[in-house]
């Protein structure tokens, strides 16, 4: 599970660097909020995942752990396109926040598995 979650932090690094050398090119810094969540969702909480994985949880592939894997990467990637879409005014606000609320909330169930897969494991 540690090489799925380095190699998913870096794609989501890779997409936010890109993202963030278009708005710097362009003058328009209108997804700053998508860029950051990339970068912080994306790429710094998948690498910390990893990590975990690396070292306190032998890279264990139990069905909670893939469970938690698969939560995540469909809450991040959940995020990252609807806030595209809502900064880049593509589609209004009161269509958007539900369904952020609730790639939101399976980011947080995610972060919460990741506490129960380390607590079982000490």
């Amino acid at each position: 599970m540690d090489k799925k979650f380095v190699l998913t932090a870096f794609g989501y690094a890779i997409l936010g660097l890109v993202l963030g050398i278009y708005m710097a090119a362009s003058h328009n810094h209108g997804q700053m909020v998508t860029h950051a969540h990339i970068m912080l969702l994306g790429f710094v909480v998948s690498f910390i995942y990893a990590v975990c994985h690396k070292l306190w949880l032998n890279n264990c592939t139990s069905t909670l752990s893939k469970v938690q894997y698969w939560l995540h990467q469909l809450a991040t990637a959940i995020l990252v396109i609807g806030l595209f879409l809502l900064y880049g005014q593509i589609i209004a606000i009161e269509t958007m926040d539900p369904i952020l609320a609730i790639a939101s909330i399976t980011a947080f169930i995610a972060l919460v598995l990741m506490k129960v897969l380390l607590v079982k494991r000490s």
